[in-house]
């Protein structure tokens, strides 16, 4: 799914470990390798039910069933810097997991823990930039920055005091996004451009972050908001939450494999 294009880097990587077990399925290999990420990076603990079956090509569900980031919105933002529309967004998230039987609290729970992780990266979804400022752990640092923080919606070329934004969560043409308020440096100023991004090793480090405008809703909606005060308060409420909506969303439609023990 476009939404979701950047995870080709991740299956490839599993794709060696499918070499080497071809009678395991892909969707119980994904599945897996994502349960163990949530536990060695401090998220919860959740018990693998094995037996998905791999869909074909002729039966495969056709892009489009995942939230898109900016559905619905029109030009432009209102007074409190909201874009307009975002309540058709807010409506289009709903129905896109109340079709999966999920009702708010649980859409905040699984947006709270699942973008506590990674970034997105313009090549593959036109988006960019870090949710929180350690993507490798699990925290409740997305639901409590999103109230806490101040933010600002940007473009490709948007510009501050003449300054383009930062590389760093600068989204492509044509998208537009949120990023944590920003004011350039007299020494960006001078250079007429904002500072390239730092390496700490092989990894960017987050200077900046970034909110989808898919994001933004759960601060707008005040149904959305009441759930994401508690996270922001309780993360263990969160990882809580988070691993039984998780765990629900991976196992829809898996009745399990009836030769598996179950203790």
């Amino acid at each position: 799914d476009p939404e979701n294009a950047g995870l080709a880097v991740a299956r490839n990587i599993l794709a060696p470990v499918k070499a080497k077990h071809p009678n395991v399925s892909y969707s119980d290999l994904w599945i897996v390798a994502a349960y163990e990420a949530l536990k060695q990076t401090g998220g919860p603990e959740l018990e693998f039910s094995p037996g998905r079956k791999d869909g074909t090509a002729e039966t495969s569900v056709e892009p489009g069933r995942l939230p898109e980031a900016e559905h619905g919105l029109g030009d432009g933002v209102d007074e409190e810097g909201r874009i307009n529309g975002w309540e058709n967004l807010a409506k289009h998230i709903r129905e896109v997991f109340n079709r999966m039987d999920f009702n708010d609290q649980e859409i905040v729970a699984l947006i709270s823990g699942g973008h506590v992780y990674g970034r997105c990266h313009r090549e593959h979804s036109g988006y960019a930039g870090a949710w929180v400022e350690n993507p490798i752990e699990f925290s409740n640092e997305f639901a409590a920055d999103l109230i806490e923080d101040e933010w600002m919606m940007v473009e490709h070329d948007t510009k501050v005091n003449g300054v383009l934004i930062p590389e760093e969560t600068r989204p492509a043409p044509g998208k537009r996004q949120y990023m944590s308020k920003w004011e350039p440096s007299e020494e960006e100023i001078a250079n007429g451009k904002p500072n390239p991004p730092v390496m700490e090793g092989k990894l960017q480090k987050v200077s900046y972050q970034m909110m989808l405008p898919s994001d933004m809703v759960m601060l707008w909606d005040p149904d959305f908001r009441k759930h994401l005060e508690v996270y922001a308060e309780d993360e263990d409420k969160l990882k809580e939450d988070f691993g039984k909506a998780y765990k629900r969303l991976t196992e829809n439609g898996h009745t399990g494999c009836p030769f598996a023990k179950r203790s």
